[in-house]
């Protein structure tokens, strides 16, 4: 007799899902008894880490995950890493424990009240199977909603006496497209306008990596001659920031944004809103007399962008078939952004400083994966991507991705065979959002090198108290923090920086390391302007 638990394994294993990230909990072992010797259970020791690794891993592979939460409490230890995972459109398949079936009108202990509701807005799709027999099918919809443009998380919740009962006709496994067309019929109108612009500009967000399109994207560029700027608060590039058309990241900010495009009459956003804006600062949202082209293949982003002509389509696609049609143009290449000085010594380390250094020790394919908002810009300036799936963070502004996200993207190289090195820099305060992510990595052995700037507040918060002149706000300090304690708890070496003539060499021996290792820099605390 074939079980549910049989077929539910079944399906996920003709999918690929084989390995699932959580942190189980009694509504869940029933499910996870006699745990397949094929599939691999990564333990995290919460499940807001749990979410963030599977979200990374999905995107450095470029594949779904499976997450496997503990009821109703895991869900709400997640949901802000689901939110996350929404906006960085990672296809994962979350499923949670629920009671048993027999006992749910009286709600005993570990009940899920609202198993559909906790988790939205931030899944596609939330289901909890009416018969037990359902649930293998139940997966394959999930995975089928999970994948479709535009990728994104979605939950199943089991009841966990489930899982022992029959399932006579397990489903079928289907096939599903992951990508919109894109043709130079829909696309015509923004052919003809960036073939006769004057002065064109080409806005790239991370969708165009995600959907293939990083060199077609370079392509594009390059015909036209157009100046590119990164999309603003893009949790990953779609452009490389090295290449000589390469502008910087927009602010997001809807007046100074707008300045920003000064000068050009035809903008085309690719793969990226129009545009995540925080702070309000206000003002036109582009330029007067220039026209504004928005494709997307997100209905929902199409339909609340403020500005433009919006087109679904698929965004990489989108990029080639524009490189193809658009007519070449005699325009003089635009003037490549000054290069950045060497930053200026001192007592102190800077994160200009800092990242300067990092640039400095790297390895030429290395990763980046980050979390220190306040310094978010400097970072960008110091540690430009190069190459395709290379750099990763989140589009939420949700504080505990970045430690785990390393965990998740370091699994995805070594399961590919990759050997690049990972660097995670997570500033002190997204840290502890979800330090336990460092003890996944000492059991996994990644070799990962984790930079934690050390300022001693949350200086994005403080940032934005000097632009909302908001004085006097508790909470924003945090003083008597010790990552090489805290790292030494979870079983992993570390080391502590406080002059910048020690930087460069504890660096570069971090880099050489093939254990995780991590590094607490003391830097100077001084808060930036936030736009």
């Amino acid at each position: 007799m074939t079980t549910v638990k049989d077929a539910f394994f079944e399906v996920a294993r003709q999918l690929g899902l084989t390995t699932i990230f959580g942190n189980p909990g009694s509504t869940e072992e029933t499910l996870l008894k006699n745990f397949p010797s094929d599939f691999r259970y990564v333990l995290a020791l919460q499940e807001a880490p749990a979410v963030a690794m599977a979200d990374a891993y999905a995107q450095a592979t470029g594949q779904a995950a499976l997450v496997n939460l503990h009821t109703a409490a895991g869900m709400g230890n997640a949901l802000g890493n689901i939110e996350s995972a929404w906006y960085n459109r990672a296809p994962l398949i979350i499923t949670a424990g629920q009671q048993t079936r027999e006992m749910l009108l009286i709600e005993p202990y570990l009940t899920n009240t609202q198993p559909l509701e906790i988790p939205k807005p931030f899944v596609k799709w939330a289901y909890e199977p009416a018969r037990p027999e359902d649930v293998p099918a139940a997966l394959m919809r999930a995975y089928a909603m999970a994948v479709q443009p535009p990728a994104g998380p979605v939950f199943l919740s089991i009841p966990m006496d489930d899982v022992d009962k029959p399932c006579p006709h397990p489903p079928e496994i289907r096939t599903v497209t992951r990508r919109l067309g894109a043709d130079a019929f829909n696309l015509a109108s923004v052919i003809e306008a960036l073939s006769t612009a004057k002065s064109p500009v080409l806005i790239i967000g991370g969708a165009v990596d995600q959907s293939g399109g990083w060199d077609d994207a370079v392509r594009l560029a390059e015909r036209l001659r157009s100046n590119v700027w990164a999309a603003p608060a893009e949790g990953r590039p779609g452009f490389p920031e090295t290449h000589p058309l390469y502008q910087g990241m927009l602010t997001s900010a809807i007046g100074p944004l707008c300045k920003e495009l000064d000068g050009n009459d035809v903008i085309v956003v690719i793969g990226a809103p129009v545009f995540r804006y925080y702070p309000y600062v206000p003002g036109d949202y582009i330029p007067k007399g220039a026209k504004l082209f928005h494709i997307t293949d997100d209905p929902a982003e199409a339909g609340r962008a403020p500005v433009g002509e919006s087109i679904l389509a698929d965004p990489g696609r989108a990029c080639a078939v524009l490189a193809d049609h658009v007519s070449a143009t005699d325009r003089l290449y635009p003037a490549a952004r000054a290069k950045l000085p060497a930053p200026e010594g001192g007592s102190k380390i800077t994160p200009d400083f800092l990242y300067h250094a990092v640039n400095e020790v790297r390895p030429e394919n290395s990763v980046i994966v980050q979390e220190s908002l306040s310094t978010l810009k400097k970072l960008r300036q110091r540690l430009p991507t190069s190459h395709s799936r290379s750099f990763f963070s989140m589009s939420s502004g949700v504080l505990g991705y970045g430690l785990p996200a390393g965990v998740g993207v370091a699994l995805a190289e070594r399961d590919a065979g990759g050997s690049r090195k990972i660097i995670c820099i997570v500033g002190d305060g997204a840290a502890n959002y979800v330090i336990q992510a460092l003890w996944t990595a000492v059991q996994h052995k990644l070799p990962i090198l984790f930079v934690i700037p050390r300022n001693g507040a949350y200086n994005i918060l403080k940032s934005f108290a000097h632009l909302l002149d908001t004085p006097g706000v508790p909470g924003l300090d945090l003083p008597g923090l010790d990552f090489v304690s805290l790292a030494a708890g979870y079983g992993m070496t570390a080391e502590r920086v406080t002059e910048p003539s020690d930087l460069a060499a504890v660096l570069r021996n971090g880099m050489s390391l093939t254990t995780p290792h991590l590094i607490e820099v003391e830097v100077d605390p001084a808060v930036p302007p936030l736009i």
